[in-house]
């Protein structure tokens, strides 16, 4: 309609032109045609007007999933990726890794990424996968549909799979090491009594039986840490037997044998905010917790099943903690600590005295701990009984403040200061106790704060470790090791050195803005040292979540979405520019013949 409205719009100026305003009658048909086709094509590439056309076939994109689950037994990976390769242009989808390996090494199955980029691009999109996505109820339905999916369902074969193991990270010499194992029986797997073996390097170091219910069964296995010897142990818990995946037989635990515990808490004398603080930091600590309470004289005891200990070794102990926790007046058994985090409560026994009353607590909002008690209502908690006037120094933080029966100036109940290579905290006020006594949100807010504090004052820098520390030393097949900065100032690059039995390979930990950095490592253990010392051990397992069978959420179908057919635009017509120019070439002769201008 449009070109039908131009070419007559061009024809009716045409002949106006020459027929009413120049006069020239029959004479001027020539010039007059000329003019209207020039006007005519001239009108169009101006609109730009265009028309259906065939459009361009492009070169379908191809997500094809690359996670660890396409390779597991009763995949169809070498289907798949052959299929893959047929449709179109192949890009691995998984995990947050870019670019891709030829063959399924995923650690997760995320499409969403994948999906979403390319679904920016004008390319027709095919995804292949076993089905087994991650993310699926995440993807949002309007990009979901513009792909095609093509499902290639996993066999699933019966399976027993050690699914998870869990056991103290850090035990005193001479302690047991107490390791929960699950097993899981998948596939139809008979439900038979399964073995479990603990070994240490080539060394075995302990075993128990599982009793095998229908869907599985667990194990409590314990092992003495003088069987494995002081330092990091990569400890490897693996099913007896073999069947149809040993990737989910063996499971890996690090462990570390120190000769003293990582807190100690030393009661003198022993009280209720000292007998509540011990049981929270048994719940909450990562590391092995000792208490150690004077009762009588100078006689220390246990906390754990209050037998005598000798002074000595409450001495020893004190010295080589990692957080070390006082309350009371522990005298001269805290010199020489090396501890880099130190808890101190100095009411109560000889220590400072208080003042006595309902002490209402409030929260700051401006402490390294704040977020344990964000959004709790503390100053509705029970009170606290009593207060030591003590005043905290210039640059401390206080996380909470006390008023006397609600009234009067708020005072400091609980400060800290990070004084370089060690962190401390002081708490002025008692009957803490009572929070966790209370149960319910009071008790949580105990525990969150006294966890919160514990990792702060242990969060100090650490020459055994380094610069950096690992989140989590041990990660499944095809997670990435995620490393912490903990030294002074704004992360920097760090040069790092690998060893895992062959020649040391050189890398560099680039930290982001949050001082993360992450590294991706094969299945294996690991050595470390970081520039300027400092280093440990890691592990990747060949486990994988992914290689437990888990429902299907896609199905195949193609997409829901057509493709648009193409379209011409005039202003690609280069004839069109052509017919204007000779249009206009035409009326200028034709113009010139008849003594015009």
């Amino acid at each position: 309609m449009r070109v039908a409205l131009v070419v007559l719009l061009a024809a009716a100026l045409a002949a106006f032109t020459y027929l009413r305003l120049e006069g020239l009658g029959a004479r001027g048909w020539i010039p007059m045609v000329c003019r209207a086709i020039a006007w005519a094509a001239l009108g169009l590439l101006i609109l730009n007007v265009s028309c259906p056309a065939p459009g361009t076939v492009q070169r379908p994109l191809v997500l094809l999933d690359g996670s660890l689950s396409f390779g597991a037994p009763g995949g169809q990976w070498p289907l798949a990726r052959d299929s893959a390769l047929k449709l179109g242009e192949v890009r691995l989808f998984g995990d947050e890794r870019s670019g891709g390996d030829t063959v399924p090494d995923r650690g997760r199955s995320l499409l969403g990424p994948a999906l979403t980029a390319a679904a920016a691009s004008d390319r027709p999109l095919i995804v292949v996968s076993d089905g087994e996505v991650e993310d699926a109820m995440d993807l949002p339905p309007e990009v979901l549909g513009r792909a095609g999916v093509r499902v290639f369902p996993r066999d699933t074969q019966p399976d027993r799979i050690v699914s998870s193991v869990t056991g103290p990270s850090r035990v005193t010499a001479g302690d047991s090491i107490v390791l929960e194992a699950e097993v899981q029986l998948v596939g139809g797997a008979p439900a038979e009594n399964a073995r479990l073996e603990v070994f240490s390097g080539a060394k075995r170091v302990g075993g128990q039986t599982v009793r095998m219910q229908q869907s599985g069964g667990r194990a409590r296995i314990a092992l003495s840490s003088s069987e494995v010897g002081p330092g990091d142990h990569v400890l490897r818990i693996k099913l007896a037997g073999s069947d149809a995946e040993p990737r989910t037989d063996t499971r890996l635990h690090l462990v570390t044998v120190a000769p003293t515990p990582g807190v100690v808490l030393l009661a003198s004398p022993g009280d209720w905010d000292s007998r509540f603080l011990y049981r929270a930091l048994r719940d909450v600590a990562q590391l092995p917790v000792r208490g150690f309470v004077r009762i009588e004289g100078e006689r220390w005891r246990s906390m754990t099943d209050l037998k005598p200990v000798p002074a000595e070794r409450v001495r020893q102990a004190a010295r080589q903690a990692d957080l070390l926790i006082v309350k009371g007046d522990a005298g001269s058994l805290t010199q020489g600590t090396t501890a880099r985090g130190i808890w101190r409560w100095p009411t109560g026994g000889k220590g400072q005295g208080s003042i006595q009353g309902d002490w209402y607590i409030s929260a700051s909002d401006v402490s390294p701990v704040a977020g344990a008690l964000l959004g709790q209502p503390v100053d509705s908690f029970p009170p606290a009984s009593g207060l030591a006037p003590i005043v905290p120094s210039a640059g401390d933080w206080v996380a909470l403040t006390a008023q006397l029966g609600r009234r009067g100036a708020a005072r400091p109940a609980v400060f800290g200061r990070d004084a370089g290579r060690v962190r401390t905290a002081t708490v002025v006020v008692d009957g803490l106790w009572r929070w966790a006594f209370r149960g319910g949100a009071s008790e949580q807010s105990y525990r969150a704060w006294v966890a919160a504090t514990a990792s702060w004052l242990l969060g100090g820098a650490d020459s055994a470790r380094g610069l950096a520390r690992t989140v989590r030393p041990v990660v499944t097949s095809g997670r990435p090791l995620v490393f912490e900065w903990s030294g002074s100032g704004p992360a920097r690059s760090l040069a790092v050195t690998w060893s895992d039995g062959d020649a040391p390979r050189a890398d560099t930990l680039r930290f982001d803005g949050s001082g993360r950095a992450t590294v991706w490592l094969s299945p294996g253990e690991y050595r470390y040292r970081l520039e300027g010392g400092g280093g440990g051990t890691v592990a990747v397992e060949e486990y994988s979540e992914e290689l437990l069978p888990r429902a299907v959420v896609l199905t195949t179908r193609d997409a829901r979405v057509s493709r648009p057919a193409g379209r011409s635009a005039a202003r690609d017509w280069l004839w069109l520019f052509a017919i204007a120019a000779l249009a206009f070439a035409g009326e200028w002769l034709a113009r010139r013949r008849l003594g015009l201008r």
